[in-house]
């Protein structure tokens, strides 16, 4: 089956309102408006530039997709610094980060709170948000050898309760944690083993053609100069770009790898 790639950037804790709208029109400069014909492309700004940023794209008329880097599971209530569904959908975004190691490591984040989000987010049908569900290991379990059955756990719990009809739009994103802005990147051949596990944990649970259907992207520091052979790889539909979405060119070289 063939699945559209998908580029995403996400920015992380960087850029204001002026600095993103200026990277935002540069990405737009780069983009070759045909290359939007064959790969989604979206970028994942804080919470403060998704407006201006979606606002760049939208004046642009460049259909790059404009996502979050985090979202809470309940619609509204007495849930202070959190952000919720109806907001995001307002400001247009259509993509969703949940579970990146980030928020696991730093901010406490369960298997359980990752679900919750996932579940929220694949519940709304009406101009629904795509969660991209971060998976990884750490070094420690990496060496261990336990890989393999440790991101397939997270699968599992990150889509507990759902069916294949919930799942079917998600994008699952493998971000080996220890290689996530160190510069060192899982070989190929590392990056497909854990993707092709990842896509087997989707059979399991959901049936081999839902699986076949949903996007695998990699996580870990891709950029422009080993892009290419890691989206040869069969089990690997495009990339949640760190550091590289950062630079317009650099993000849209990459982009430019996936047609």
């Amino acid at each position: 089956m063939s699945r559209r790639p998908l580029i995403a950037g996400n920015w992380k804790m960087n850029n204001t309102i002026s600095e993103a709208v200026v990277l935002a029109q540069e990405i737009s400069n780069e983009m070759e408006p045909d290359w939007l014909d064959h790969v989604d492309v979206a970028v994942c700004p804080p919470f403060t530039d998704l407006k201006p940023v979606w606002t760049v794209f939208d004046f642009d008329h460049l259909k790059v997709a404009v996502g979050a880097q985090n979202v809470y599971w309940e619609p509204s209530g007495a849930y202070t610094g959190e952000v919720s569904i109806p907001m995001l959908r307002e400001i247009g975004c259509r993509y969703c980060i949940v579970g990146h190691s980030e928020r696991r490591e730093l901010f406490g984040e369960t298997n359980e709170d990752v679900n919750r989000k996932v579940a929220a987010l694949v519940a709304e049908r009406v101009n629904p948000i795509r969660p991209i569900v971060c998976v990884g290991e750490s070094l420690a379990v990496r060496d261990e050898g336990t890989y393999l059955e440790y991101v397939a756990a997270q699968v599992k719990a990150a889509f507990a309760g759902l069916d294949a009809n919930d799942a079917a739009d998600a994008v699952v994103a493998y971000e080996p944690i220890w290689a996530i802005g160190t510069g060192r990147t899982a070989a190929p051949e590392q990056a497909q083993e854990v993707c092709a596990a990842i896509r087997a944990q989707l059979a399991e649970l959901f049936g081999e053609e839902c699986a076949q259907g949903m996007r695998v992207l990699y996580g870990g520091s891709m950029n422009e100069g080993n892009a290419s052979l890691l989206l040869a790889q069969p089990d690997i539909d495009g990339g949640l770009i760190g550091g590289a979405s950062l630079k317009a060119k650099s993000f849209a070289a990459i982009v430019k790898e996936a047609l």
